[in-house]
């Protein structure tokens, strides 16, 4: 009976050791109480965009210890073909933290190839735009009808005198397809979805609210329209201007940097180095050229693998060529298209040990990253100026519209190296978020009277993704951050300090103009 007796008396005091010790942690925030904001991804398909029913198992990151990728898996991938569900987690946050702004760089989508191989016919793909033909989409043919009230917007030379969409029944070469203006209908509509509930911007929307970039050619320009329609359905062209970059790294007047050349010419040795020394890449061309009735050297020249991609994401059958002129005849297959994209998979992985290309890429997108921290910063002083949202017409939306020798160096400056090259209509997304805390602290100095407080205490965070999946803690300014309960975000001044003066470590400087300017060697 005493032993019974002690037994449960030891019970109750584990128990009641147990209830204290939960509530201590929870005071001191090392356990959350508070509800979190749904972590579930939306998803678009072909009905539409919906809150996802489970966790997304997309990875941007190859997961290490596997076999190496397969060629063919990567290349569907690379074709990001819009007839699959899509998964995102843009907009996802703590409780009670408020989105301040959005900053979005894309690929354009789906386009014809750029290149053709000799002696045998181009693909035959009509670019005009159906509803009537897949892959469609629900906002297709109000968004054929409202770009034909354009003229309404104010477009900045040349942008004026390139068509808003695609329009030829042949298409012509690196014309965006039907696919790539589906995949960023779909692209815009999910961030619409996943921005609506934090309200990001105003009904009485100003025309400096929003800024749209984009390169002079038509698929970049037809891919951003795409996109803004899918995010701003029947939006009001008259508050609309599209702004024109005239470099592909959208560097403004900054883009005077002989060292980045010099890096960049460097990696292109590197690359050629490794194509040379590909014996199976070597004998692969050759069979390639024999089969067409061709020397090796034009067929490398014409960058075969342009058209078959295209072939691929199309699901049309390889060129094929009658026996004669010089040739053995018969068709291009796909163990040869393997092996060369097998060799650029390969070189990405020998770009990444070399390093050279790194070196390029944080002094290519110096100027685009220094524009995206100093909108973020400004947005986030304007933020302590009043408990309303978004006080002053500071930019809250940007999109930019690029190309892969855009997302590519932007991809690598980030730190993000092990990300997969970027796919067709492939998106980087740049959050800005207030915590809660952060928000009553401002309502407290105000009480005070004008107590100033530096960025580093004001509570703001950035969130990165790259293709829906948070990317934040892969970047070179967050990799070392705590990441924990209390603090599930990374601060913005991690990216500011970075930008400014950190990443430069990387070719041995402080500041561009020293990286760009002292000898190289």
């Amino acid at each position: 009976m005493l032993a019974r007796n002690r037994f449960l008396l030891l019970v109750a005091v584990g128990g009641a050791m147990l209830a204290i010790v939960s509530l201590s942690l929870q005071f001191l925030n090392l356990i959350s109480t508070g509800p979190m904001v749904e972590q579930q991804p939306f998803k678009v398909s072909d009905e539409g965009v919906s809150a996802g029913l489970g966790k997304s198992r997309k990875r941007v990151f190859p997961v290490p210890h596997t076999q190496p990728p397969n060629p063919i898996s990567e290349a569907y991938s690379y074709c990001n073909i819009p007839n699959r569900t899509e998964q995102a987690w843009e907009g996802h946050s703590p409780a009670d933290y408020r989105l301040l702004s959005v900053q979005v760089m894309i690929r354009h989508g789906d386009r014809y190839p750029l290149y053709s191989i000799p002696k045998t016919k181009r693909p035959a793909i009509d670019c005009t735009l159906s509803s009537s033909r897949p892959p469609s989409h629900p906002l297709l043919n109000s968004f054929i009808n409202h770009m034909g009230q354009g003229g309404r917007g104010r477009w900045e030379p040349p942008l004026g005198s390139v068509s808003r969409l695609p329009s030829h029944s042949a298409c012509e070469i690196g014309e965006l397809t039907q696919i790539g203006v589906v995949q960023h209908l779909r692209n815009g509509q999910l961030l619409h979805h996943a921005y609506k509930q934090h309200s990001l911007l105003p009904a009485d929307l100003l025309p400096q609210q929003v800024w749209v970039e984009t390169t002079g050619k038509s698929r970049t320009l037809q891919s951003g329209l795409a996109f803004l329609y899918g995010f701003l359905p029947d939006f009001d062209w008259t508050k609309m201007t599209i702004h024109h970059q005239w470099s592909t790294l959208f560097c403004g007047s900054s883009c005077d940097c002989p060292a980045r050349n010099s890096y960049l010419e460097d990696d292109q040795r590197r690359q050629y180095r490794l194509r040379v020394a590909n014996t199976n890449l070597d004998r692969t061309y050759a069979d390639m050229a024999h089969t067409l009735g061709l020397p090796t050297r034009q067929l490398r020249a014409a960058n075969p693998i342009d058209s078959l991609l295209c072939h691929f994401c199309h699901g049309l059958p390889f060129p094929c060529v009658p026996s004669g002129n010089g040739g053995t005849g018969g068709c291009l297959t796909l163990a040869q298209f393997a092996v060369i994209r097998q060799q650029q998979l390969d070189d990405e992985v020998d770009r990444r040990k070399a390093g050279l290309y790194r070196k390029y890429a944080i002094l290519a997108m110096y100027p685009y990253l220094n524009r995206t921290a100093l909108k973020m910063e400004r947005v986030a002083k304007a933020s302590e100026t009043s408990t309303r949202p978004r006080v002053g017409g500071e930019e809250i939306f940007t999109l930019s519209s690029a190309h892969d020798v855009t997302m590519a160096p932007l991809l690598s400056a980030l730190g993000l190296e092990d990300a997969k090259f970027p796919r067709f209509a492939a998106r980087i997304v740049f959050e800005l978020w207030k915590s809660p805390s952060a928000s009553q602290g401002q309502a407290k100095r105000k009480a005070g009277k004008g107590q100033k407080s530096s960025l580093k205490d004001r509570g703001v965070f950035i969130r990165v993704l790259y293709n829906g999946e948070d990317v934040t803690f892969h970047t070179a300014f967050c990799l070392s951050q705590d990441r924990h309960i209390s603090q599930p975000l990374c601060p913005l001044n991690n990216f500011l300090n970075f930008v400014r003066r950190d990443m430069f470590s990387i070719v041995n400087a402080t500041s561009y103009k020293e990286a760009c300017y002292r000898p190289f060697g």
